[in-house]
């Protein structure tokens, strides 16, 4: 079976973005699922001075190894101001200072929703153009506007055209994850 992880770019427990991502993960099959939850990489926030005098911290590289082992990555970005949040962007600096490839060219889909009719596009453009330099296995972007509108979680449903958009995404990734070696 395939790994995949899961990632909900915000240390909020109560993310819409986290509803999304298990939504979109429940339509894969065959995989185990792995969640790394922002909470779990607290970091001190990134400056070189701190790294030049204490290094790189331990949960940085065991969240750099979560990705190694990996086959895929599925990725919802919570969006604040238009950009990352304070807790994803401070993982990816660390991160990066082990390796610049972050993703490590996993096929990954990325998504973001808000409650607005944005979807937190500014964000999902934003990850989409920096890392789609690097990480040709990105196998596409879905961005939901109005989640309360848009997605049901209670009765596990979409609206269209958006379920048909993320299933076919998620359809993308599964075989892209599935003929990986």
């Amino acid at each position: 079976m395939k790994k995949i992880i899961l990632i909900a770019g915000t240390n909020s427990s109560k993310s819409i973005n986290r509803s999304l991502l298990y939504y979109a993960a429940e339509k894969l099959h065959d995989v185990i699922l792995t969640e790394l939850l922002m909470t779990d990489y607290i970091l001190p926030l990134y400056g070189i001075d701190y790294e030049r005098e204490k290094g790189i911290p331990e949960s940085a590289h065991e969240f750099k190894n979560k990705i190694k082992t990996a086959d895929g990555v599925l990725i919802s970005l919570a969006e604040h101001n238009g950009a990352y949040t304070v807790a994803f962007k401070n993982v990816l600096d660390w991160v990066s200072r082990i390796q610049n490839d972050v993703w490590l060219n996993k096929p990954m889909l990325v998504m973001s929703t808000s409650p607005g009719g944005r979807g937190g596009v500014g964000v999902l453009n934003m990850f989409y153009n920096r890392y789609i330099r690097t990480n040709k296995s990105i196998v596409g972007k879905f961005s939901l506007p109005l989640f309360s509108k848009n997605l049901d979680i209670d009765n596990n449903h979409m609206k269209q055209p958006y379920e048909t958009e993320l299933s076919a995404l998620i359809e993308k990734f599964q075989s892209t994850v599935d003929s990986n070696q």
